[in-house]
């Protein structure tokens, strides 16, 4: 298996822990257990994000263009409401 293909895996297990994450934590109510699920998750943020930089450099992962500020804005406003 080639290194692109590895860093492409590892950024699908994280995205996929994350959205597991994401789900277990907001149906938890232990206070304990919600903190630790947390912690970990954003470790994982963490990680997925400095992999996603890795693969960025490596030509790996081409991201989408940025959206310009007017969207952004525009988005941004809608959620406020």
């Amino acid at each position: 298996m080639d290194e692109k293909t590895m860093v492409n895996d590892a950024l699908s297990m994280i995205n996929s822990s994350l959205t597991g994450y994401a789900n277990i934590i907001a149906q938890t109510d232990n206070t304990s257990l919600r903190q630790t699920l947390q912690q970990i998750r954003n470790n994982d943020e963490t990680s997925q994000f400095d992999l996603a930089k890795i693969a960025e450099q490596k030509g790996y992962y081409v991201p989408a263009a940025q959206a310009p500020d007017t969207e952004v804005n525009k988005v941004k406003s809608q959620f406020m409401q």
